[in-house]
């Protein structure tokens, strides 16, 4: 499993991890910051596990973020 974590608070909604995984992040039409898809969020942080499948590219969302908002591991 990995584990992918957002701090949207940081978000500048640059959309480079939505080019990277358009089907696991989108931009809000409401502020303009990207929402991790299905996230749960827990005191401001927004947090999902997926399958291994998506890994390569939420670590390429998280390398390209300019904030450092995104993380992503495996569990």
């Amino acid at each position: 499993m990995v584990r992918i974590t957002q701090h949207r608070i940081k978000c500048i909604g640059c959309n480079a991890c939505v080019e990277a995984a358009a089907y696991r992040w989108r931009i809000s039409r409401k502020d303009g910051k990207v929402t991790l898809i299905q996230g749960i969020e827990k005191k401001g942080i927004f947090s999902i596990s997926v399958a291994v499948d998506e890994l390569e590219d939420n670590l390429r969302a998280a390398a390209h973020c300019p904030v450092n908002c995104i993380k992503v591991e495996l569990t």
